[in-house]
């Protein structure tokens, strides 16, 4: 990702320079992800006074897959050194703390339109609206900067569609390139697919469930995946080339192999080749 006003750096999480606002701020409850139940604001059990995770290398094995395939998209710093100026819990009133909560998830969804903005500005094929896509990317920056209790206050949602207008449009000039009859499967059910060996090169994929499809073989290039669940999709010798709108997250929740080619921005999960 090339872009003049965020650092690629500045959009992945940074535990070292967090107060563990994800393991604190979040809720979640016991299932498959997690093994235990936690509501929102509470801090989890396995979160030390130094804000690291207790079970870090051990989460898949103690029950927390969940928080394997979570990123805060460089959220958690940001809110605690920048909109709190490195003030953590134990020197912040009950009101602020509070007001952390609050803020993080907020932030955190701008920091995962901030990552969209920042990827399609890397995208030749969507140099038409690279002007649109770094003022878009600057204003969202902007909003990122304000106060605690403007943040609070802030519509997401709208400036969200905003973004998301631009973000089509790229899919639409990226998918473009491909020729022929590209498959659109935007929103599809597709849980449990038997899709192995799918020609899905330049697919709309976005908002698509895929937990625990069979995509073995898939030609998954220059497919858009934004907010597409891969849950437990078989991702082996799957070929992402070029696929665009993919996180990390996507990556961590699915299956691969060593022969599943992922694009470059992003790393081959450890579980993909290393044994639980």
């Amino acid at each position: 990702m090339q872009d003049e006003t965020v650092d690629p750096t500045a959009l992945r999480g940074d535990c070292a320079n967090c107060f563990g606002l994800c393991c604190v701020a979040l809720p979640f409850a016991r299932s498959a992800d997690f093994a235990i139940d936690k509501p929102a604001g509470t801090p989890c059990p396995n979160l030390g006074e130094d804000h690291r995770c207790g079970i870090h290398a051990r989460l898949r094995q103690k029950g927390f897959t969940g928080c394997t395939v979570y990123d805060c998209f460089g959220a958690g710093q940001k809110v605690s050194q920048v909109t709190f100026g490195g003030r953590d819990r134990s020197g912040a009133s009950p009101a602020d703390a509070r007001r952390m909560n609050e803020v993080f998830p907020v932030v955190r969804q701008l920091h995962e339109l901030l990552w969209y903005l920042a990827e399609a500005q890397g995208l030749p094929a969507a140099r038409p609206v690279h002007a649109d896509l770094r003022r878009s990317l600057a204003r969202t920056e902007e909003l990122t900067l304000l106060p605690p209790a403007e943040l609070v206050a802030l519509d997401v949602g709208s400036h969200r569609q905003d973004v998301n207008v631009l973000l089509l449009r790229t899919s639409e000039l990226v998918r473009a390139g491909v020729g022929g009859r590209r498959k659109e499967r935007r929103g599809a059910d597709l849980m449990g697919a038997r899709l192995k060996g799918a020609d899905l090169h330049g697919a709309n994929l976005r908002g698509a469930c895929l937990i625990a499809a069979d995509l073995t073989g898939a030609d998954l290039r220059r497919a858009d995946m934004i907010g597409a669940d891969l849950r437990d999709a078989d991702l082996t010798d799957a070929d992402l080339t070029g696929a665009f709108f993919l996180t990390q997250p996507q990556l961590n929740a699915a299956r691969g192999s060593a022969g599943t080619r992922v694009p470059g921005s992003l790393a081959r999960p450890v579980h993909w080749t290393t044994p639980l």
